[in-house]
């Protein structure tokens, strides 16, 4: 009998210890889960339970007490991605930042890293008046000037928007004046017809151009290009002296490094206009010339000249024959 006491009290005692001991495992795993506890109203009314995941059930809850927050319909940068030849990423290039502080700059992925680029640009500009009034002083003016220039190129993307390249180029001006007066006062006129002006240069150049993306979609995007360029060329200016044909044969050789923004836009998926102006650049020229008459005969009285020079400056203009129309296909 006392051993069946024994044991009795026994067994309530691990009943008891067992359940003060779940009681506290219940409530952290309850909290763990972050359950929303509601009372279920007295009598059933018409509706419906909607299941709300743990995740959700703080922001149900908020909501249901009136507490709201706008959230932006952008998402963050390291949750807008893309697929891109079989690699995630991030359809949103954050900017560096300047110094410490973060000017919440965000460019959009418009070409990612990896892609060629083959294309061609083209110039062509015109321009062209006949008997042309310029405030008394210019008169009778008869001129036409053209210029073109075809460009092909390929680049390479080292970067996502961001692309490296070469460019060879052929280029060709000429400048007619036809026939020009010009009437300061009676001690100070001249006129000029017949002179004529033509140049044509080759040029081999390296890029870099920088995209910036104006949209998800990925359609239209704006650039800043730096090339440095070589060019060699030559050019003939034949006007009359002394009412005899006399021509100027130019060769050269010049270095630029040239600023062009421009816009481009992809046509289809994988083919993108653009177009580009040269508004800024430095340039280094050395040039040699000989002058010549054109007659033999004349060149007995008039020898030839011959002459170098070199010159440097610096181009802070919009020039209307420097507009570049390109087409790009991309792989």
């Amino acid at each position: 009998m006392k051993k069946y006491l024994i044991s009795l009290l026994f067994t309530a005692w691990a009943a008891i210890f067992t359940a003060h001991a779940a009681q506290p495992e219940t409530q952290s795993r309850a909290a763990a889960l972050d359950t929303v506890y509601i009372d279920a109203p007295a009598k059933p009314e018409g509706g419906r339970y909607i299941w709300v995941p743990d995740s959700m059930s703080r922001d149900v809850r908020d909501l249901l007490r009136g507490r709201v927050e706008t959230i932006e319909k952008v998402p963050a940068p390291e949750r807008d991605l893309v697929v891109v030849n079989g690699d995630t990423i991030s359809q949103v290039l954050k900017d560096r930042n300047l110094g410490r502080y973060d000017r919440g700059l965000s460019n959009f992925l418009f070409i990612p890293k990896g892609a060629w680029q083959f294309g061609v640009t083209a110039s062509y500009g015109k321009f062209k008046t006949e008997d042309l009034q310029m405030l008394d002083l210019v008169s009778d003016l008869d001129l036409d000037i053209s210029a073109f220039s075809i460009k092909p190129y390929v680049s390479y993307f080292i970067r996502h928007n961001l692309s490296v390249g070469m460019r060879f180029g052929y280029t060709n001006s000429k400048a007619n004046i036809h026939s020009l007066d010009v009437d300061f006062d009676e001690d100070l006129n001249f006129s000029l017809d017949n002179v004529y002006y033509n140049n044509e240069s080759y040029t081999a150049a390296v890029f870099v151009r920088q995209y910036y993306g104006l949209g998800r979609q990925g359609r239209f995007g704006i650039f800043n290009e730096m090339e440095l360029a070589f060019s060699s060329g030559n050019a003939d200016f034949h006007r009359t002296y002394d009412s005899r044909p006399k021509t100027t044969h130019s060769t050269y050789m010049d270095a630029r490094l040239n600023f062009s923004p421009g816009l481009c836009v992809f046509i289809m998926d994988n083919v993108s206009f653009n177009i580009s102006l040269g508004v800024f650049g430095f340039y280094l020229r050395n040039e040699k010339q000989r002058t010549a008459m054109d007659s033999p005969e004349d060149a007995e009285l008039y020898p030839d000249e011959t002459g170098s020079r070199f010159t440097s400056g610096a181009n802070f203009r919009f020039n209307i024959f420097n507009i570049n129309f390109g087409l790009g296909i991309h792989f």
